[in-house]
This record gives C-alpha cells, sequence and structure tokens, in this order.
C-alpha cells in the first residue's frame, strides 16, 4: 500500500458474485479500466478472489473483489466455493452477474443463483444485477429478467465486451451504500485541541523496519484531525517523554505488550489505554470483548483457545500472537491450554471446540467483517475478547484501560 493510499480496511468493499462464465472478470476489468483478471471462455479461469482497490466517485475509496464461480465442480471447486463465502462476510455491497445469453429461454433463475440471492438477504448484503453480454439479449429476455428481482432490486443490462452501461453500473453502485468512513473516531472524539495523547511504540524486533504499523499510523491521523498533538515514544523513553512535557498528557496509547511498563510509569490522573482496544471499541463490540477477557479466569487444563489475527505477517521469535499471549494466559491460569491460531482471512465456521477466542484489534479488517466474527462468537456461545483487553485484565490495568470511554 503506497503511503497516500486508503487502507484497505477504511474502503467500502464490493463482491463481484456469479456462474463461472458470466463474464465476472470481464466486468471487473471494464469498471477498473484495467486487464486485472486473466478472462477466458474455459469455465473456472478464476480460482481465487482478485482484489483490487480504486476510487468509485461518488462513493470514494473500494475495494472490487472478483470471485470464484458459484456453480464450481469438485473438490476444488467446493473450496474456491469457500472462498466466495468467506468474501461475503466483508462485503458491504454485491454485483451480482447474470450470463444474459445463458438466459435466453429461462423463464426463471436457477436453483443456484436463487441460492446466491437468498445468501445476500440472509447477510443483510445490498446487492444489485449486472446481466452481462446484454449485446446478443433480446427484448423479451429482457423483460423477463427484469421480473425476476422486481423494482427493489436495480437490475442493469451492461457490456464487458463493448462497455455499454459500464459508467451506469457504477454511478448504480456508488448510489447504493451512502460515502462511509468508519464508525466515530478512533480517540480524536475524547481530546480537545491542544490536547497531548502520548503515543507508546515499542522497536523490538516484532516492529517493522523503516515504518509505523496501520494503527499507530491511524491514531496520529485522528490526533491532528481533531487538533491534538499526539507524542510519540518508545517505552524505554517514556519517563523522559513526561519529564520533558510543559503540561501532563490526556491520554497515553500503548502498543498492549508494553502494558505493564508503561501502566507503572504513567502518572495518576492520565488515561491510559491501547490501540488494540481503541479499535475494538471502534469496529466492534466492546462490552462483548470485556466480558470476553474476563472469561480468562474460567480457563481449565485442556481448554482449547483460539488466537485470531486479521492480518499475516512473518512471525518473530517473541511474536505477540503466538509466543507472549499464549505465555501469559498460562502463567495468569495456571492451566495447560491448547493454542490454535489463524491468520488474515482465515475464521472457522465451528467454533464450539473453543473456550476463548482472542482476536487482534482487527486494524486491516472492514467494520462488516470484524463484527461478523464477533457475532459468531456469540451465536456459539464462546466468549472472544481483543488482545489489549486480554492483557490488561491479566496484569490488573482492565479498569484503568476503559476509564477514558467512561
Amino acid at each position: 500500500m503506497g503511503m497516500n493510499e486508503t487502507p484497505s480496511a477504511n474502503r467500502v468493499h464490493i463482491g463481484i458474485f456469479g456462474r463461472r462464465n458470466a463474464g465476472k472478470s470481464s466486468l471487473l476489468n471494464a469498471v477498473t479500466g484495467q486487464n486485472l483478471a486473466v478472462v477466458s471462455d474455459v469455465k473456472g479461469t478464476t480460482t481465487d478472489p482478485v482484489i483490487k482497490a480504486m476510487e468509485l466517485l461518488p462513493l470514494g475509496p473500494v475495494v472490487l473483489i472478483d470471485t470464484p464461480g458459484i456453480d464450481d465442480e469438485g473438490l476444488l471447486g467446493q473450496k474456491r466455493m469457500e472462498k466466495s463465502d468467506q468474501i461475503l462476510n466483508k462485503t458491504d455491497l454485491a454485483i451480482f452477474v447474470l450470463d444474459g445469453a445463458a438466459q435466453m429461454g429461462k423463464t426463471e433463475l436457477d436453483d443456484i443463483e436463487k441460492q446466491m440471492i437468498a445468501r445476500f438477504a440472509e447477510k443483510k448484503i445490498p446487492y444489485m444485477v449486472a446481466v452481462n453480454k446484454s449485446e446478443v439479449i433480446d427484448e423479451k429476455t429482457k423483460a423477463e429478467i427484469t421480473g425476476f428481482f422486481g423494482k427493489d432490486i436495480p437490475a442493469l443490462f451492461v457490456s464487458a465486451k463493448t462497455g455499454y452501461n459500464i459508467y451506469e453500473l457504477k454511478e448504480t453502485a456508488a448510489k447504493l451504500i451512502p460515502a462511509q468512513e468508519l464508525t466515530g473516531r478512533i480517540v480524536g472524539d475524547f481530546l480537545d485541541p491542544y490536547d497531548l495523547a502520548v503515543l507508546v511504540v515499542p522497536l523490538d524486533a516484532s516492529a517493522p523496519k523503516g515504518r509505523l504499523i496501520l494503527p499507530q499510523q491511524q491514531v496520529i491521523r485522528d490526533c491532528l484531525e481533531v487538533g491534538a498533538i499526539p507524542v510519540v515514544t518508545k517505552e524505554t523513553e517514556l519517563l523522559e517523554t513526561f519529564r520533558s512535557l510543559a503540561k501532563k498528557p490526556k491520554v497515553v496509547i500503548t502498543d498492549s505488550q508494553a502494558f505493564e511498563r508503561v501502566s507503572k510509569e504513567t502518572p495518576e490522573g492520565v488515561f491510559l489505554t491501547s490501540f488494540s482496544i481503541l479499535f475494538s471499541r471502534l469496529k466492534g463490540d466492546l462490552e462483548q470483548q470485556v466480558l470476553g477477557a474476563k472469561a480468562l479466569r474460567l480457563l481449565k487444563d485442556g481448554d482449547t483457545a483460539l488466537i485470531c489475527e486479521g492480518c499475516t505477517h512473518h512471525r518473530q521469535c517473541e511474536d505477540i500472537g503466538t509466543v507472549k499471549l499464549p505465555r501469559w494466559i498460562e502463567r495468569f491460569t495456571g492451566k495447560k491450554i491448547h493454542f490454535q491460531f489463524t491468520g488474515g482471512g482465515q475464521f472457522p465456521k465451528d467454533l464450539s471446540r473453543y473456550a476463548l477466542i482472542v482476536h487482534c484489534g482487527g486494524c486491516t479488517l472492514n467494520e462488516r467483517e470484524m463484527k461478523y466474527r464477533l457475532k459468531c462468537a456469540k451465536d456459539a456461545g464462546v466468549p472472544v475478547t481483543n488482545y489489549g483487553l486480554a492483557i490488561a485484565y491479566m496484569h490488573g490495568i482492565l479498569d484503568r484501560s476503559l476509564e477514558i470511554f467512561r
């Protein structure tokens, strides 16, 4: 991602779904004006989701996702369709591509197409229909297809081959979702102009070389937007930072793994929280995850805990997710716990085997996907918490880390 690009998690996600050879990849290429996806008459050419970030006016920054066909076959086809189903969990708007030529002579949609539309309704995803290959469809077929969806679902006749109605497709998509930003501010709603916010950013072996990670960048930007003054330091220079400031900071925001040390060194009367907790509040259900943190005391010998990260990265020797958190949890509970780990777009369908889920702040996930994961945990009756909340609870500073929100 370029330095000035909108992060993927902040973009509206538009998923393109439909049968094999309906023209999904051609449509993606036509909408973006680029040959991003391989196009072929061979069914099943798209084997993995193809993702493209772009500006879609008047909507703004979006992510377009081309998916494998919903009618894929065989064991590999089933795995590809499972990937498409995962894409649904992050989709803010679906474009359902119908092969207009294949509809000639048909009086209704096929069952597999009806099932896909039912999935949109089940997940409360707004959708529109793009009837591709319109240059070969007669007027009778067009009237019948329009009748399949009714007046409430936009259905456009387009041609990825000739470019017909592609501009109108983009305009319609932009109108179906209001221009959106993340719900609320990250920390700016607690800050006034000229307030000091001290951000504690460790530069240990797991820190990326030459840059700050996404949540740190976004918190700095949020502070600046409301006129507050962010002061960035390492945990090893925190005390000297306090001594150097002309006035007391309003809040200290720390990387969660430095919580214990930063808590001891942060003066009373200064709010303290973590980047992870701020993103838990921003994208999820903070109350649900606070209760999940307190469920750490209920873990028993032999329980399995799932530790989830929204991104994928190279694991270092002291990785917080796979090394530090398991070590802290076993030390805190005094129990022998089994740990399983997921990263990126992976999230188990069956959560019944887990006694607890500990999730990262989800800075790389959009709000819809983060809330989907929390709802899955709630429906399964499995407590779910967040890295920062769990660490704060285990170090006896959970109440202090939440004071700013009260």
